[in-house]
């Protein structure tokens, strides 16, 4: 696979060992076109940055080398790990996203994607249940990359995690609908996600509950938990090993 180098200063200056890197977060850049993007994510004023960067054509870039820390996950939380940046490769995957017309991606960019992360898990020892979007780690701020973003695609190729349709149908799964947005956060603590109150219902909840569905349910993102959402979710809690 060819890289092009197109390196950022936004980073942190201490190395890294390849032993800290836990995490591919994939995002989308949000913005109007791919120039708009680069330069923004080289811009030292902006203090933001990821490690690559893959266009609309495919073309993979370089922004910061692996063993820098990349400033692109922000404030952040995945089971006992915050703060994500230190932990992880940040992808951007060049998208106007929800704000200036949210786009399909191309097979071009998803194939190359698929490429880097299989490269960057092998190296890395990366586990599936470890590739993540922006939204799983930060619910409540960032909607990347979205619900048209392909994870079940990933999964065929072994990255990432899905569930299979034929569990979302199964008669040991014990649906009560009294109970349902308790077992559902408890799953969702299982499954590694953070930022609600596990004793107490907020109005944060709705983003998590939106963030699950963009991943995992993207033609129903309702922000309201029905019997699909939660029987994904409990299938997911309960295969943690991926």
């Amino acid at each position: 696979m060819i890289i092009k180098n197109q390196y950022s200063r936004n980073f942190s200056r201490k190395l890294r060992r390849n032993t800290d890197i836990k995490f591919i977060i994939i995002h989308y850049t949000g913005m109007q076109s791919k120039i708009e993007s680069i330069k923004r994510l080289c811009n030292p004023q902006s203090k933001v940055s990821c490690h690559y960067l893959i266009d609309r054509k495919g073309q993979v870039l370089k922004m910061v080398d692996e063993n820098k820390v990349a400033w692109h996950a922000g404030k952040s939380k995945w089971r006992n790990f915050t703060n994500l940046n230190k932990n992880s490769i940040g992808i951007e995957l060049v998208n106007k996203g929800h704000d200036f017309g949210y786009e399909k991606f191309t097979n071009s960019q998803i194939n190359k994607l698929i490429k880097l992360c299989l490269n960057l898990k092998k190296k890395f020892k990366i586990k599936n249940s470890c590739i993540l979007g922006h939204s799983d780690i930060s619910p409540t701020r960032k909607k990347d990359p979205g619900e048209k973003f392909p994870w079940k695609k990933l999964k065929k190729n072994n990255l990432g995690i899905w569930y299979k349709p034929f569990n979302l149908k199964s008669k040991k799964t014990k649906y009560k609908k009294i109970k349902i947005k308790e077992l559902f956060f408890k799953n969702l603590f299982k499954i590694g996600y953070r930022y609600f109150n596990l004793k107490k219902r907020t109005r944060r909840d709705i983003f998590l509950i939106r963030a699950f569905q963009r991943r995992f349910l993207p033609n129903e993102v309702t922000g309201i938990i029905n019997q699909k959402t939660y029987i994904i979710s409990h299938f997911l809690a309960s295969k943690r090993n991926y």
